[in-house]
């Protein structure tokens, strides 16, 4: 399979390099670069020597390329992918966007919350969201994959559960999740400078997160009922990993034993969500595309706690999508993916 990378150079997209180098069906036929053209891609990051000796490339020069590519990732901010997209799609080419230029099928609620303009609104019928533990079956068949955010990945794995079994209340959901600074990106940012993130722990674009609609979005598709989410996220001084802290009113009285019956079950098939009788930690799937997720239940005030864990590089951004290409191409869902985190 003939893959080209646009935004090759930022955090996801190096990670999805790291992925696709060690992957049996693949092959990187293009890495574009607004910041590094002509520049030779060891050369930008120098543990790729010897691995990858390709030069990256503008996105002007891409266009040279395409006739011999089968899939595209888009790893850009917010607000680019729309038209290169489109491009793509009109030459039969399989897209997997990373940025979040998909992911709300209300064209106007993602103008509302990223203050852009949507001007690939008509490609938005036909966009899978790339959460394979819940529509994998749409995946399979899909041409443009919108690949989830970080933060939604970690929260709906975690909640979605409770929702396909009636035993939360729609309303009472309250998220408490912390990221790590490449949750950031690499570009020059003062609140992700060193001195200024070390040491200390800061909540951030309380009550205005834009990952919120998306949670909502597809935590609402799971019984057709509309869901409210209190999101609050919170940078960590470390490199990488999200802890989603979930709390709701249980719906109705039954035993954790029986909740974590119900999460095994659901997560039956999904080789990388591991259900477990621990509370997970980050460096338990650092580096890995596992979700891990851990349950408890207060009796006092009759919440359910649910714990999650994941690496946001890789299974809330580049192992995600490399699994949705999978998907989407016919390969093995594990291949390029299979393997635990690094300790320490």
């Amino acid at each position: 399979m003939k893959v080209g990378v646009i935004g090759a150079t930022g955090y996801a997209g190096q990670q999805l390099l790291w992925f696709l180098n060690n992957h049996k069906e693949t092959e990187v036929s293009f890495l574009v670069s607004h910041s590094y053209p002509d520049k030779t891609y060891s050369s930008i990051y120098k543990n790729y020597r010897d691995f990858i000796k390709s030069k990256c490339i503008s996105m002007q020069n891409m266009y040279k390329y395409l006739s011999s590519v089968d899939i595209v990732f888009i790893a850009l901010p917010h607000g680019k992918s729309m038209n290169i997209a489109k491009d793509l799609l009109l030459k039969g080419i399989k897209v997997v966007d990373l940025g979040a230029d998909f992911r709300l099928k209300n064209y106007k609620i993602y103008e509302d919350w990223y203050g852009l303009n949507h001007e690939g609104k008509e490609l938005l019928k036909n966009t899978v969201y790339g959460l394979p533990e819940l529509n994998r079956n749409l995946i399979k068949n899909a041409s443009l994959i919108a690949n989830p955010g970080c933060y939604p990945t970690a929260s709906i794995l975690a909640i979605a559960p409770l929702l396909k079994n009636n035993l939360i209340q729609n309303s009472s959901i309250i998220i408490d999740a912390k990221s790590g600074v490449s949750g950031a990106g690499r570009s020059l940012n003062t609140s992700s400078l060193f001195c200024e993130c070390n040491e200390s722990v800061k909540a951030y674009k309380v009550g205005k997160h834009r990952h919120t609609p998306e949670i909502e979005q597809e935590l609402s598709n799971i019984n057709n009922e509309n869901v409210n989410v209190l999101f609050t996220p919170h940078l960590i001084p470390m490199n990488r990993g999200i802890l989603a802290t979930c709390y709701g009113k249980l719906s109705k009285s039954i035993s954790l034993d029986n909740i974590q019956e119900i999460y095994e079950e659901f997560y039956s098939n999904d080789y990388f969500v591991r259900v477990s009788e621990d509370i997970p930690e980050t460096k338990w799937v650092k580096g890995s595309n596992f979700c891990d997720i851990g349950i408890r239940f207060d009796k006092r005030t009759g919440n359910i706690i649910v714990v999650s864990a994941i690496d946001n590089l890789i299974k809330g951004a580049a192992g995600q999508a490399v699994q949705n290409m999978n998907i989407m191409c016919g390969f093995d869902e594990y291949e390029g993916l299979n393997f635990p985190s690094m300790i320490p």
